[in-house]
């Protein structure tokens, strides 16, 4: 007889594996299909990462570091600030973690007490209200539309009933891939600071933008803390390597949080990671390729039959209305998966009130198999009943 479970595994799946899973699956049993559902990029790491992981494999550098990170990395990540954003950051406030998947755990245990209330967007990313939730912290979705750019604003928080105690924004976001302008994270940051509310920005896909870059919440505010990760832009999904930068007086708090929960995160990872900031090119080699399929998308689903489309400013998503077609995204995305074998993701994962009317489609995997699925939808649709997908 098993033990009695916590409710703390009472959350929802996170639906974008199961599509994951049940399109391996369909790989494995021999069927050809293109992977549209899930934000891994389709490029390996570059070739210094995967030469410094091989460097230290061999002079033996896989013991435990410091929870904190090796002090070259959290140089490293400094160093990327100045060059990105012009900000001398003290890389005494930079914490290595395991992916961003770690700082958002770090992140909100040390920020926030059981009963907490955190405001975020929605449709946004699942794993944010999942996590806030297994934590006793109440998620508080603020329901965004195109006229919002799908991102929060501070006249969404002001017309809330009661307080919110923290705020997560993503810019690029994910589903919708759109991005907060610099006006718009100034008066964001300026609302939080003179609210009290604790700013959370993710900043897992600054890197990838299309017309501009992201703006870091980082320009705007120092109580601000910052979440980003080596799994997008750097191409590193399954080395579970990120980082968080906080405020100066966070930073020991969450670092006993981090020895007790994972030590540290992973050695060979971490110094993986230092050559990562060497590989500017050949990663926006990467990204000029990411463009090349958002623009095949952006022409090519409007033909299928997907004409709503939100702009799709970075990251590598579109995240399109398909009410016209169905009212039911995950029948619809899994007729697909079965019929013509596109895995896509549908929106309720994103959104669970009105996302049963919105499918997100990833564009970071090979530019061929973005060709190929365009056609196998623009075919798939034009052969197809309206009433089908009721």
């Amino acid at each position: 007889m098993g033990f009695k479970l916590s409710s703390r595994g009472d959350v929802p799946a996170f639906i974008v594996m199961d599509v994951l899973r049940e399109a391996n699956a369909r790989e494995a049993a021999g069927e050809s299909v293109l992977h549209l559902e899930v934000g891994q990029p389709g490029s390996p790491a570059p070739q210094k990462v995967l030469q410094a992981a091989r460097d230290a494999v061999d002079v033996g550098r896989i013991g435990y570091t410091d929870a904190l990170g090796v002090p070259e990395l959290r140089q490293a990540i400094a160093g990327h600030y100045k060059a990105l954003y012009g900000i001398d950051l003290d890389p005494e406030r930079v914490v290595v973690t395991t992916g961003s998947s770690g700082g958002f755990l770090l992140s909100f245990l040390g920020a926030f007490e059981q009963g907490a209330r955190v405001a975020l967007a929605s449709p946004g990313y699942p794993a944010y209200r999942n996590i806030l939730k297994a934590l006793d912290i109440e998620p508080v979705l603020l329901e965004t539309d195109l006229e919002h750019r799908f991102q929060p604003t501070p006249e969404l928080l002001e017309s809330l009933d009661r307080p919110v105690d923290g705020l997560i924004v993503a810019s690029p976001s994910n589903p919708a891939g759109t991005m907060l302008g610099d006006a718009e994270m100034s008066r964001l940051t300026a609302y939080c600071d003179a609210n009290d509310i604790v700013l959370i920005s993710d900043e897992i896909y600054h890197g990838i933008s299309f017309g501009g870059r992201a703006i870091s919440a980082l320009e705007h505010s120092d109580r601000a803390v910052i979440v980003n990760s080596f799994s997008k832009y750097f191409c590193m999904t399954g080395w579970r390597l990120g980082w968080l930068i906080l405020p100066e007086d966070c930073v020991r708090p969450i670092e006993r949080l981090a020895q007790n929960l994972f030590i540290s995160a992973p050695t060979i990872s971490q110094y993986a990671g230092i050559a990562a900031f060497e590989c500017k090119e050949e990663l926006d080699r990467i990204v000029a390729a990411y463009g090349r399929s958002r623009e095949l998308l952006l022409e090519a689903l409007p033909r299928a039959g997907f004409d709503r489309l939100a702009p799709a400013d970075g990251a590598f998503y579109v995240y399109a209305d398909v009410s016209q077609l169905t009212n039911n995204s995950p029948d619809f995305c899994r007729r697909m998966l079965q019929e013509i074998n596109v895995a896509t993701t549908p929106g309720v994962d994103f959104d669970p009130a009105r996302g049963h009317r919105f499918v997100r489609f990833s564009f970071a995997g090979r530019h061929e198999e973005i060709a190929e699925a365009t056609e196998r939808l623009g075919d798939w649709l034009s052969g197809a009943s309206k009433t089908r997908f009721a």
